[in-house]
């Protein structure tokens, strides 16, 4: 390899390594969900209870036979709690279903209901209900949605 396409590679990694450090440092970047974190666990439980009780119940129970597909072909909003599948997983696809909504995210022939939360929710909202929904779930049940988190990052998803 030549000199110059040596320096070459060094300039982009320095240069990619620092817009990661500039987005992942910069006010508003995702945090993340973090059930660990008071403040997020708060905030998140606020907008839980303003923007997805109404459909996923006040205590993450979901709505009855949310199994059983409605006549539009819709399935009802499912449980939070350890009782369902959002733990299930990773993170970055539960902030995604859950800014996008779940029509923009589903697989093809795949019908949802699920509203995109984008336009009202800021990120960090966002990431503050994916971690007050966290902080119901029992130790192991944690336990295995982080590794489910660790094999995505792993995948780079």
């Amino acid at each position: 390899m030549s000199r110059s396409t040596v320096i070459v590679s060094i300039i982009a990694a320095a240069a990619v390594a620092g817009i990661g450090a500039w987005y992942l440092l910069s006010p508003g970047a995702p945090a993340g969900a973090d059930a660990d974190n008071p403040a997020q666990v708060a905030l998140g439980k606020r907008v839980y209870a303003q923007q997805c009780a109404s459909c996923h119940g006040v205590r993450l129970e979901g709505q009855p036979d949310w199994r059983s597909r409605n006549p539009d072909g819709t399935l009802p909003a499912p449980p939070h709690d350890a009782s369902g599948h959002t733990w299930h997983h990773p993170d970055g696809q539960l902030f995604d279903l859950t800014r996008r909504g779940g029509q923009a995210t589903a697989p093809p022939g795949f019908v949802s209901a699920m509203p995109g939360f984008g336009a009202a929710l800021t990120d960090e909202e966002i990431w503050a209900s994916l971690a007050f929904i966290k902080s119901r779930w029992p130790r192991n049940v944690r336990a295995r949605q982080a590794a489910i988190n660790e094999r995505a990052k792993k995948m780079g998803r």
